[in-house]
């Protein structure tokens, strides 16, 4: 089982930065993969990036690649998605997500690693708000 509680959502400006946390609890040592995705009104759920726990491979939508970076800090158990040069489409709820590894290659990872029907543990989501 998996709990993952984001914080640090915010209304910033836009070129503004936000760094958003996820803190990841588990019951067992199984390896995970940690995904980012946000949804915003009206729109469908999008995966932004996603991190394995046992390698540290991640990979970046290519909307926000420059602009976000996917870290962990494996001593706190916590998710990081630092966002830089905010703009206002990219205002949303976000959301972490989980799912144990199971095994998972590289390449079955890079094909599903932001399709949020791969995931089966969600947090309760973070509002970013960017405006002027």
């Amino acid at each position: 089982q998996l709990q993952l509680v984001e914080s640090g959502g915010g209304v910033v400006e836009p070129g503004g930065s936000l760094r958003l946390s996820c803190v990841v609890s588990r019951l067992t040592s199984d390896h995970y993969v940690i995904a980012w995705f946000r949804q915003a009104p009206g729109k469908e759920r999008e995966g932004i990036s996603c991190l394995m726990s046992s390698s540290g491979s991640t990979r970046l939508a290519d909307s926000v690649k420059g602009r976000f970076t996917v870290s962990r800090n494996v001593a706190d158990n916590t998710v990081y998605l630092e966002m830089t040069n905010l703009k206002a489409e990219d205002t949303a709820v976000y959301y972490c997500a989980g799912r144990r590894e199971d095994g998972v290659d590289d390449r079955r990872f890079g094909i599903l690693g932001l399709n949020s029907g791969w995931y089966n543990y969600w947090g309760q989501g973070t509002q970013v708000t960017v405006s002027a």
